[in-house]
């Protein structure tokens, strides 16, 4: 089914000191404006999400349901028309699952570090 969604209906909370979730929400919006906020400043109970749950993953809502991990990555690369990618990773399935779990508790790895500078020199 084909996605048809303004800047409006998406919000994305993410974390606002992490490098790699603002160079990620830079290049997302590249291509597809978004609300974001960081998790740090925003009134949470506005959105019906934990600030415990802000810590682990990025939270997208959009049209009233709520995404979170590995689903909102998903849902923001459809958004942002990466659907191959997306499909990719919807059927990879536990595997993508695992490496969003995995990015989110390396966030400061070698890896991850190297990641987030190759998403900022793609942001123009």
């Amino acid at each position: 089914p084909t996605i048809n969604i303004t800047a409006k209906d998406i919000v994305v909370i993410y974390d606002g000191e992490c490098n790699f979730c603002i160079q990620s929400v830079d290049w997302l919006q590249q291509k597809h404006v978004v609300t974001a906020i960081p998790f740090q400043s925003a009134d949470l109970s506005n959105y019906q999400v934990t600030y415990e749950r802000c810590t682990k993953e990025v939270i997208v809502i959009s049209n009233g349901i709520t995404y979170g991990g590995a689903d909102a990555v998903i849902f923001l690369l459809r958004a942002r028309g990466n659907r191959i990618i997306a499909a990719l990773l919807r059927l990879s399935g536990p595997i993508t699952h695992f490496g969003y779990r995995w990015i989110a508790s390396h966030r400061d790895s070698f890896l991850v570090k190297v990641i987030s500078v190759i998403l900022k020199r793609s942001v123009k």
